[in-house]
Formats: structure tokens, C-alpha cells, sequence
């Protein structure tokens, strides 16, 4: 028998005579509760060597509770007392601090210098002018519309990425788009249609179409063109986005556990509420480039001509240029393309999808841009980058890197509140935000809450104009990837490379001699009618390597 085995044993038997033989003998209170505390510790004892499925409880009887109970904190313990300020994940507390502070319009300013090392492997940094600058208010705008749009739209560079009224709570939506109106950004509404509560304070919304189809599908799950047009061709819905896939789990639906599945989410939806709402992992209007073009004009036309777009994560890059040749097979274009990272959230992922799949957003925002350019599109495309948005540094490398705004999501949910206490798929959200338990989620004082993101979208924006201005800069457009500059592996301080060599306007249409093996390779491999590419085998040059 282990210790603990024997301990159980001696007070099952010795400490629970004693303690009712002293009780009985003296009639003193204390010995009733010592002989209480005994019995209780019996009955649990005897449930864990006997009942509990447990190996740890039938080893270390009762004592093994302590460990279970401490875990359920492990989260809580490690945040608040164990990690420094710089080493968290998924956001340092450097990181939501920046957040919090600037949500608030309270101090955000550091003493004593940097913690980061900054002659880290790949730290990235930027090169300051000594003629800064100040950015005319006429450059804080993005126009978003193609040659085809009747409706375009006058975008901020930060706006509140896609969260579905299901994964965030009622008073969670009514705070985020109360504060876009305020704030004079779009909300984007997620893939779990519009609802209710989008709707009720007049912010601007991205309606996003997922692979589900809420919002605008029949009771058999198919496309319903009235439904849609309905919704559509509402004065707040500003855009449309067709979502393909999502950085933090590409290749599988949206998951919406059924716990927070309420009756008013399985109308809004048109899902039953007995099983986890899955999303299926392919879009059913979209299964090859030219379908999913044909439905965005379709989307485009029924909207009376709004901005449509497409968001994914990018993978095999030769899939995104499928893509590309369709546009320029069918002469069909997105208004905007939305680009997630691998790194971006979500309530509820497989561990395997999120860490594993899917190009970071520097990188695939880099690889998009080029490829527009070299397709000869760009100038009627606008890229939108999704992924890990906390300061004004991190909107500005997406800017350089080829992006015209940004969407943020996981701060903003810290600019209401949120503690990064990841029980979002849980229905158990400590702040009331991912939660359908209307018990928590009445904790969010939505006009308070509402103001937090205004001030951390201001602030936050007036911080990246100032960061443009000191480079020397008068405009966002200025930005270039080679001005963000990245510590090499020997020390070394340089642009910042790719694994991808940049384009020329064009050069994929004409694919010159000296253009890179891999895009020749990759362009070659796509076709305009379906998705699917056969992966070569690539070896690098040593040229590609110096690159």
C-alpha cells in the first residue's frame, strides 16, 4: 500500500473511533466536527479505492482531490504568479497590459527601458527619421471597392474581426458594435449570421457568409437567395465576406459547442440544439476557384452592389493562385481579400489544426500581395490582415508587409474585459464575453464596455500614425516590407526576407526567365477550375537560400 493508502486506513478505523468515542465521552462541539471531518473523509476514501475511475484517487485516496483542485487554477496560478511579463502565450501580459491601459485612457507609457532583448533571433524593429512627420487626416481612410462595386466603403485601418453571437455573448456583440459606431470602424459579425443584437445600435457590420451558410440557408442547408437579399441590402450591413477557412483551424468548420446553443441562437442559425454545431470544412457554393467568383458576383449583385470578399488561411500557396487565374480567366474580382494567420483564435479548435496548420499572417500577407501584383490585380483588390493585433507595431508590420487594414479580434475582446483565462469553449467565460449563460454575460455593462474599445481603436491608431510619422512617412500606403527590419541568426540587422521572392506587376502573366523557380513552379501547377494541386518536390538553390 502506498502512504497515503495506510494513512486512509488508520483514520478510517482509529480516528473515527477516537473521535466519536471522545465526542460521546465529553459532548464537546469540537470532537462533533472532528468526528465529522473523519466520517466525510471515510466516505470519499472509500469512493475513490472502490468507485472513482481514477488510478491517482486509488493510490492517494482523498489526498489526490488537492491535485485535480489546483489544476482547474493551473491557468490562473501560472498568469498571475509564475510568468514574467514577455512569456506567455497566446498574449504576454505586456501585451493585454498595452490593451487594457489604452482601453481605458489610462497611462501606457513603460520605465526603465525595454524587457525584450532586442538582439533576438528574428526580432523585428524599425529604422526612425530624423524628419518625422505628421499624417494628413485624408490618409487615415481605406476605400474599399472594386471596378465592380456600386457601393464602396470608406474603411479605418483597424476594425473588429470576425466573432459570432453564439461564441460571444448578447451584451458581448451589443458592446463590440456599439463601440465600431462610436469608434467609426467595422464589425465583422462571424460566421454565426446576424443577429438581433448587431443590429440594435447601428454599427457598421461585415456580414460574413461561412461554410454553414447562416443566416441565408434553407432548412436543407442550401443557399436561399431571399433570405440573403433581405438581410443584405440592410442599411448597417456595409460588406460582404465568404469565408473559406480560418487561421486558427483551417480545413475544419466553425465548432460551436452545443452548451452554448440556446433556442434563440438555433433560430438565428437554423440548427438544432441537441449536438456541437459544425460547420462542414469546404464552403458548398464555393468547392473551386471559379465557383467561388460566380458567388461572389452573385453575393455582389443580390447586395445591390456592396463590397464583397473572401477570407482563408492561406496553405499550398498554388491554391491561391487558382484562384488568381480565374480572376483573370473569368475577368471576375473580389473587392477585398481577407487574410488570417495561423495564429489567430477562436473558442473552440483541435490542438493539432491550430498549432499545425496554416502560414503565419507576415507571411501570408506577403505572399498575397506579391501574387496580386504579379497576377496584375492588386490595384483592384484590397487586402485585409487577421491575426494577433495587440499595438500599433503589429498593425504597422501588416501594413508593410502588403496589407491595407486590419482586423483585430482577441483584443478587443481584452478591451471588454476578457482575462485570456481560455474558457471560451466551455460556456464558462469568468467575464461574461464567451458565454451563452446569461448569469455572467449581464456583468458586461455594454455602454462602459463599448467605450473601452472605442479608446483602444483610437489609441491605438493615433499610436501607429505617430510610429509612421517618425520613420519620415506621410502616409500608411508609404510602407514597404523592407523597412521592417529583422535580427539575422549571426546578429545581423536586415529587411526582413521571405521565403518568397517579391514580383513585378504582371510577371506571373508573362513569367520571365529570371523569375523564382517556386512561383514558376506553383503558377504552373494551378488551374482555374478546382482547387486541388499536385505538391512537387522543391529543392532550394543555394540562391533561393541567400534570398
Amino acid at each position: 500500500m502506498t502512504i497515503m493508502q495506510k494513512a486512509f486506513w488508520l483514520i478510517a478505523s482509529l480516528g473515527n473511533l477516537i473521535s466519536l468515542s471522545l465526542y460521546l465521552s465529553t459532548a464537546n462541539v469540537f470532537f462533533l466536527f472532528l468526528f465529522s471531518g473523519t466520517l466525510l473523509y471515510t466516505v470519499v476514501g472509500l469512493y475513490d479505492l472502490y468507485v472513482g475511475p481514477h488510478s491517482l484517487n486509488r493510490l492517494y485516496p482523498v489526498m489526490a482531490h488537492i491535485r485535480y483542485f489546483l489544476e482547474s487554477f493551473r491557468v490562473e496560478i501560472q498568469q498571475y504568479f509564475i510568468a514574467n511579463d514577455t512569456e506567455e502565450r497566446p498574449f504576454n501580459r505586456e501585451q493585454r497590459s498595452l490593451v487594457y491601459q489604452r482601453s481605458k485612457n489610462v497611462r501606457d507609457t513603460i520605465a526603465f527601458g525595454t524587457q525584450r532583448d532586442l538582439m533576438e533571433e528574428n526580432y523585428l524593429s524599425l529604422w526612425h527619421s530624423l524628419a518625422p512627420k505628421k499624417l494628413d487626416q485624408s490618409e487615415k481612410r481605406v476605400t474599399i471597392g472594386g471596378p465592380d462595386c456600386l457601393l464602396p466603403y470608406e474603411a479605418s485601418h483597424l476594425n473588429i474581426s470576425a466573432m459570432s453571437f453564439g461564441a460571444l455573448s448578447q451584451n458581448a456583440i451589443e458592446a463590440l458594435n456599439l463601440g465600431a459606431r462610436k469608434a467609426g470602424c467595422y464589425h465583422n459579425t462571424g460566421e454565426g449570421a446576424v443577429s438581433p443584437y448587431h443590429l440594435k445600435h447601428g454599427g457598421d457590420l461585415v456580414w460574413q457568409i461561412g461554410t454553414g451558410l447562416f443566416g441565408c440557408r434553407d432548412h436543407d442547408g442550401h443557399f436561399n437567395e431571399s433570405s440573403f437579399k433581405d438581410m443584405a441590402t440592410r442599411t448597417s450591413i456595409k460588406m460582404i465576406e465568404v469565408k473559406l477557412s480560418q487561421g486558427a483551424k483551417p480545413g475544419h468548420g466553425g465548432v460551436l459547442p452545443k452548451s452554448k446553443i440556446s433556442d434563440e441562437i438555433a433560430a438565428i442559425r437554423h440548427i438544432p440544439t441537441d449536438r456541437d454545431c459544425v460547420s462542414p470544412a469546404v464552403n458548398p457554393e464555393c468547392t473551386t476557384p471559379i465557383d467561388l467568383l460566380h458567388f461572389i458576383k452573385r453575393l455582389r449583385d443580390l447586395s445591390g452592389g456592396k463590397p464583397v470578399g473572401f477570407k482563408l488561411c492561406i496553405g499550398n500557396p498554388a491554391e491561391f493562385l487558382a484562384i488568381c487565374k480565374a480572376m483573370l480567366q473569368i475577368g471576375i474580382t473580389p473587392d477585398f481579400i481577407t487574410v488570417d494567420g495561423a495564429e489567430g483564435g477562436t473558442g473552440a479548435a483541435p490542438v493539432e489544426f491550430s498549432n499545425r496548420l496554416g502560414m503565419p499572417c507576415l507571411e501570408s500577407v506577403y505572399f498575397v500581395h506579391n501574387a496580386l501584383i504579379g497576377s496584375g490585380l492588386r490595384d483592384k483588390v484590397r487586402i485585409i490582415a487577421s491575426g494577433k493585433t495587440a499595438s500599433s507595431f503589429d498593425l504597422l508590420s501588416k501594413l508593410a508587409v502588403g496589407a491595407d487594414l486590419v482586423n483585430a479580434a482577441r483584443t478587443m475582446m481584452f478591451a471588454l474585459g476578457c482575462i485570456q483565462s481560455r474558457h471560451c469553449n466551455t460556456n464558462l467565460c469568468p467575464t461574461g464575453i464567451a458565454t451563452q449563460d446569461p448569469a455572467r454575460s449581464k456583468a458586461i455593462d455594454v455602454t462602459d464596455k463599448s467605450n473601452r474599445v472605442k479608446n483602444f481603436h483610437d489609441n491605438t491608431l493615433e499610436s501607429l500614425y505617430e510610429l509612421i510619422g517618425s520613420m519620415g512617412l506621410t502616409s500608411p500606403t508609404q510602407l514597404q516590407p523592407h523597412m521592417l527590419k529583422q535580427r539575422s541568426v549571426n546578429g545581423e540587422l536586415k529587411s526582413i526576407g521571405s521565403h518568397f521572392a517579391p514580383l513585378t506587376v504582371n510577371a506571373l502573366n508573362e513569367l520571365p526567365g529570371d523569375m523564382n523557380h517556386q512561383w514558376k513552379q506553383w503558377w504552373n501547377q494551378c488551374q482555374a477550375h478546382t482547387f486541388e494541386v499536385e505538391e512537387e518536390v522543391y529543392i532550394f538553390t543555394e540562391a533561393d537560400l541567400a534570398s
